[in-house]
């Protein structure tokens, strides 16, 4: 998977060194005209002079409405139901290690590989990456497991610092490009602006957790739990607590302690190290999150519960809880509250 990018272009260079036979595939699944941050045309623009100079066959394959579909409609519609859903989460599932790998085999090839801070161990389990600052295990915990057994990561064992080293060795021709930010695909794109272009907004009431009114919000789909910044209250700061859908209200509190929380109830628990009753492990709530330990406890009745050691801040429901043994990735989730 080529994306343009210095990480994608250094794997592909790593397996063709290693005596692979290495096709290069761009996947297009954005493209907005007019749009000043989708970089779709310049992506795919540089992918395909990475491919020319390693020497490689080029292909473009167009998810565009399948991406819609499965990661525009389900961002959309979670921020709708005031949830905060993760697009890179269901990017990876859907797209990347949905899409793009059941064409990739179907095609014959042997195994896909991405420019993903990851590790596979030899028991076919998803790892941490080396470079702890830039690992992206996070994001690839909701891909099914069977993809990990066709698939490489050749940046893995090398930190971000190397791989830019490397790019400049082979001489690659975006070995000084800067890394993509925003959404997966969409670009550079604040998640607000992107909401704002998306969803209509409604104004309506902020009210303190007593239910009185402190202000007005222009549309209550446009935040998340524990966001302070956009909220333009005198006296703050302030900080969101939880959107009331049918009440159209966002509740804010200036004591963050309000935003602490012991347990979470965890749903559609994708498994890659094999189903368990009781995980004693360390989970991660959000990317860059620190590690805590935790313990996921299958309910008699219904979901896991996630019970931490220490309260956590903002255990924002759409978002992930992602568990993990030393290095290696046992599960992930959906927080639903």
């Amino acid at each position: 998977g080529l994306s343009g990018g210095v990480d994608s272009a250094v794997s592909a260079a790593l397996l063709k060194k290693e005596g692979y036979d290495v096709v290069a595939v761009f996947m297009r699944c954005w493209q907005e005209d007019g749009n000043p941050y989708c970089t779709a045309l310049e992506d795919e623009q540089m992918a395909r002079r990475v491919a020319s100079f390693l020497d490689i066959p080029f292909y473009s394959w167009n998810f565009i409405d399948r991406y819609k579909e499965k990661v525009v409609t389900y961002l959309l519609d979670g921020y709708r139901a005031g949830l905060t859903p993760n697009p890179d989460m269901m990017c990876n599932r859907e797209i990347k290690f949905g899409l793009f790998f059941e064409k990739a085999m179907a095609l014959g090839a042997d195994y896909v590989a991405t420019g993903h801070y990851a590790r596979v161990s030899p028991k076919e389990i998803l790892m941490e990456g080396k470079d702890k600052e830039k690992d992206q295990s996070y994001f690839l915990s909701f891909v099914p497991q069977e993809a990990f057994r066709k698939t490489l990561f050749p940046i893995g064992e090398y930190t971000k610092p190397q791989v830019r080293a490397l790019a400049k060795k082979m001489g690659l021709p975006n070995a000084e490009r800067k890394d993509s930010q925003g959404i997966c695909f969409i670009g550079k794109m604040d998640i607000t602006e992107f909401l704002k272009a998306h969803i209509k907004g409604k104004p309506g009431n902020i009210v303190d957790m007593a239910g009185n009114v402190l202000g007005k919000h222009g549309g209550v789909y446009w935040y998340t739990v524990g966001q302070r910044h956009g909220l333009e209250m005198a006296g703050g700061p302030y900080y969101v607590v939880r959107q009331n859908i049918p009440l159209n209200t966002l509740v804010v509190t200036k004591d963050e302690k309000d935003l602490l929380q012991k347990r979470a109830v965890i749903q559609n628990i994708n498994w890659i190290s094999g189903i368990e009753e009781r995980v004693e492990a360390t989970a991660r709530i959000r990317y860059r999150g620190p590690k805590v330990k935790a313990v996921l406890q299958k309910q008699k009745e219904g979901p896991y519960s996630l019970e931490f050691a220490e309260p956590q801040r903002a255990v924002t429901p759409g978002q992930f809880a992602v568990l993990y043994k030393g290095e290696q990735v046992i599960c992930a989730g959906i927080i639903a509250l």
